[in-house]
């Protein structure tokens, strides 16, 4: 069995672009699955994974070098903002800008959450 490869994988762009913001609950002191020592509190409902609430924004749980090949170290456990955003998506072409990478075609097989 062959394991379809993502431009996720090569890209990052987004988990350095946008600050990863989601209801409290979904850290895992919360009952959730985001490990809660890598978040931190963005008001009393919310908590942002920690590194993306800044003016360079890159998420403590990205391992590589952005563009070039990269990894989230807890993507089972990653939030609904992480699991919502698609390849392709406008999202992803306005982190992708951001970077300096071309856009990608949309996966017509996805669809938004």
């Amino acid at each position: 069995m062959s394991v379809s490869h993502s431009a996720c994988q090569d890209c990052g762009a987004c988990c350095a672009s946008f600050r990863v913001s989601f209801y409290w609950a979904e850290a895992d002191d919360g009952g959730g699955t985001v490990p809660a020592g890598l978040t931190e509190r963005r008001d009393a409902f919310h908590r942002c994974m920690r590194g993306t609430w800044s003016a360079t924004p890159r998420c403590i749980a990205l391992q590589g070098e952005v563009g070039r090949g990269v990894s989230c170290r807890i993507y089972p456990l990653r939030s609904s903002a992480c699991r919502e955003l698609h390849e392709g998506s406008p999202q992803c072409h306005r982190a992708r800008q951001r970077w300096g990478l071309p856009p990608l075609e949309r996966d017509a097989g996805s669809q938004a959450a």
